[in-house]
């Protein structure tokens, strides 16, 4: 039985449609069970450049292209490169190689060139066909990364890049063309060129690449070589073994063979296998791959341990499922845990695992005394509907707080961030605890009134017989830790955290609660550039030390380098601070791909706005005349809206123009349709094309979401506008449309963009 090993050559191999892609899932089924089968047709070339280069019979008129690999213990490995009609396949192949690189000992499989242009080589590095990249390039080797001290002996000697690419590099007038340049690039040499586009320093290239010194032993034959160097971690992000035909069909029939199942930038691969002594917090910004690195530690995690106790968990459901749906793909086999505690990966958003947690305990006798000052709280379904009971008790209790602090939104996040965080029972601790982050000073007078609204609110919850989510949080942490203190050990060996940015007090205190400090116990990946719900929190208040323990990631994977320099731009000036109260910035975040600039469209009016963005979604529906442009899907179309009654209203406008659209809310997305979305639904989501409508002063920031809070917090909400902004702008891979009617948001200010 053959080893089949899978390469990405997206940008030299041509598209395939779905017949050709289940044609070629069966020759390789067949390779991989016996690579003599007689109809395959595996075949060297007799004037092939590299004596390893075969190709295969994939059906009449489709050829594989492939290197065939035989090590000392007498198996055999085929690194497959591509499908081409039956010609080109054979005059590519001959002029095709396999390679070590001598520098890094990264492996390199270059593909050749149809026309036989001796310039072959450099051609096929960097994918040039309009001729645009060179045009940008200065005649001399005196471009950008040359003025800030690199030479062709650092990017070649030192780093392994291609000679030409090299040059073509330091000739690059500024860092755009280098992003140019890298958008065209296979591989390592692509990320690290944008890694020199940021100034990062090429032994900081190296490590994050995983190049280590001496990495080719001489005393090794040229095949042993090349299998040792499919262990790189620099190669893996091109080249993967594939270990049974159900990965293959999974690899095949996703149409992307660089896809993230399969290909991680070897930063990524480390982060998600490496052990850590404790905490780690990884955190980026959107679409860096966070979530992915997340997806593959719980699966590095399961099949490292197979009883391992694995909990996974995000923000909400809607991003939990989603974060259950992307496992499975990655890896159909892995043990998914019914209920935490079990061995598997359990998979939940936060607050379905604070209930979870909470059906386990039994008794909450001690647990309730402790965080609400009563022993006969019990578990409950009925959960409580805060923002009414807030209302309620401010209306019927004369408290004397004052009416800009009386309001549903300041009491729950001072009931959540102070009291139940902090586990307060009676007015003489609350007159004492400390309130870091809350933005409004209280006097003892002023907390006195509060506190008298949280003695009714909590009556009314015990006569409700019911619970709020924060409450079962809170009642869940201290069970788990009053289990832990007695010897009953922990539910978890292992919790991975998603979208940690949006969590809260409660929340924190019971992932700390749910696993043992120790190696590899708590790993978070966030962003608090996308932070749009809750307030800032310090970890270590929770007992979580990430001090030492925290990377960022900077590569964009997902949109294009215009896209991201404009969701940036929005959140120029502001100030963040990560979940160590350490500033938050975005120096060196770049994308790997390039686009169109984003639009900006001023609207005369409602109507106009309405006319407009139906328009545009009918243009990007109407079939080309270019038979190299797909056909767009409707469904990764999306129109995103500040609140729901616009939401509504965008539906029921582009249907009346002609355009089927959806709303998405707490359904799957329909295929067929345009999908129009709240902001906040998007968190987590992609589209190959965004219009973000109604970004107007009314509605951007919303002026209904900044009046409700007190005038020491607007800084607070004023952020998460800004960072909701930013999250709708990072969901576009390709096209990014801004549409207003009025006066345009304050936000768009900073951004740089071009009108229509």
């Amino acid at each position: 039985m053959a080893n089949l090993v899978l390469a990405t050559n997206t940008k030299a191999m041509p598209k395939l449609d779905g017949s050709i892609k289940h044609k070629v899932y069966d020759f390789f089924e067949k390779v991989r069970a016996d690579d003599t089968t007689p109809g395959l047709h595996i075949e060297p070339l007799h004037n092939a450049v590299d004596k390893r280069v075969r190709t295969g019979r994939v059906d009449l008129h489709y050829r594989a292209i492939l290197f065939r690999i035989d090590s000392s213990a007498g198996d055999t490995t085929y690194i497959y490169m591509g499908t081409w009609n039956h010609d080109d396949a054979i005059k590519l192949a001959e002029r095709s190689t396999l390679r070590v690189n001598p520098v890094n000992g990264v492996l390199e499989g270059i593909i050749g060139e149809l026309d036989g242009n001796a310039d072959r080589k450099k051609r096929s590095v960097v994918h040039d066909p309009t001729g645009q990249i060179g045009k940008l390039v200065a005649e001399e080797s005196s471009g950008f990364l040359a003025g800030v001290g690199f030479t062709l002996e650092d990017l070649t000697d030192r780093l392994g890049l291609d000679p030409e690419l090299a040059k073509r590099a330091l000739a690059a007038a500024d860092d755009h063309v280098i992003n140019a340049i890298a958008a065209e690039v296979e591989g390592w040499q692509g990320t690290a060129l944008l890694e020199l586009a940021v100034g990062t320093s090429i032994d900081d290239i190296k490590a994050k690449h995983g190049f280590t010194e001496n990495p080719i032993d001489p005393d090794l034959d040229e095949d042993e070589q090349i299998l040792v160097a499919l262990e790189q971690p620099a190669s893996k992000m091109q080249f993967t073994y594939i270990e049974d035909n159900d990965e293959l069909r999974r690899v095949i029939e996703g149409g992307d063979f660089a896809a993230w199942r399969t290909f991680l930038h070897p930063e990524q691969r480390a982060y998600a296998e490496k052990d850590f002594s404790g905490a780690f917090r990884l955190s980026g910004g959107a679409g860096t791959g966070k979530t992915v690195v997340a997806i593959h530690r719980a699966r590095h995690l399961a099949k490292q341990n197979p009883n391992a106790r694995i909990i996974l968990t995000t923000y909400n459901k809607t991003l939990a499922m989603g974060l259950e749906a992307d496992l499975r793909a990655l890896d159909p086999d892995v043990r998914i845990a019914g209920k935490p505690g079990e061995p598997g990966v359990y998979v939940a958003g936060i607050d379905k695992l604070g209930n979870a947690v909470l059906n386990l305990a039994g008794n909450l006798a001690d647990a309730s005394e402790a965080v609400l000052g009563s022993r006969s709280i019990e578990a409950t379904n009925s959960r409580t509907a805060s923002d009414r009971v807030w209302r309620d008790v401010t209306q019927s209790v004369a408290s004397g707080l004052d009416t800009r602090l009386a309001t549903p939104g300041f009491l729950e996040n001072e009931y959540v961030a102070v009291i139940l965080a902090n586990r307060v029972t009676t007015l003489e601790q609350y007159a004492k605890v400390a309130r870091p982050g809350r933005g409004v000073r209280l006097s003892r007078p002023q907390r006195i009134a509060v506190w008298k609204l949280v003695e009714a609110y909590r009556r009314q919850s015990r006569m409700d017989a019911s619970l709020s989510f924060p409450e079962v949080l809170a009642l869940a942490a201290e069970h788990m830790r009053l289990r832990g203190e007695s010897g009953g050990g922990h539910v978890a060996d292992h919790v991975i955290v998603d979208e940690a940015q949006d969590l809260h007090a409660t929340h924190w205190a019971l992932l700390r609660a749910l696993v043992a400090e120790g190696p590899n116990d708590l790993f978070i990946a966030e962003d608090s550039h996308q932070r749009i719900y809750g307030q800032p929190i310090v970890l270590a208040r929770f007992g979580i030390k990430i001090v030492g323990r925290s990377r960022r990631l900077t590569l964009n994977y997902r949109t294009t380098a215009q896209n991201l320099h404009f969701a940036v731009s929005i959140l120029s000036g502001a100030d963040y601070k990560d979940l160590e109260e350490g500033a938050e910035s975005t120096a060196e975040y770049r994308s790997a791909r390039l686009g169109p600039d984003p639009k900006l469209l001023e609207c005369k009016d409602a109507a106009d706005e309405l006319d407009k963005v139906a328009e545009l979604v009918r243009g990007w529906l109407s079939p080309t005349d270019d038979p190299d442009e797909p056909v767009v899907d409707p469904s990764t179309i999306a129109v995103l809206t500040r609140g729901k009654t616009d939401r509504t209203q965008f539906v029921r406008a582009l249907g009346e123009r002609g355009v089927e659209a959806r709303a998405l809310d707490d359904n799957p997305a329909t295929p067929g349709y345009v999908q129009v979305l709240t902001m906040h639904r998007s968190k987590g989501m992609e589209f190959s094309r965004v219009i973000l409508a109604g970004i107007d002063d009314t509605h951007v920031p919303s002026a209904a979401t900044m009046r409700s809070v007190p005038e020491e917090e607007q800084a607070e909400a004023l952020l998460r506008e800004r960072s909701l902004l930013y999250v709708a702008a990072s969901r576009a891979r390709d096209a990014l449309v801004v549409t207003w009617s009025g006066k345009r948001s304050e936000l768009l200010r900073s951004t740089a963009t071009e009108h229509l």
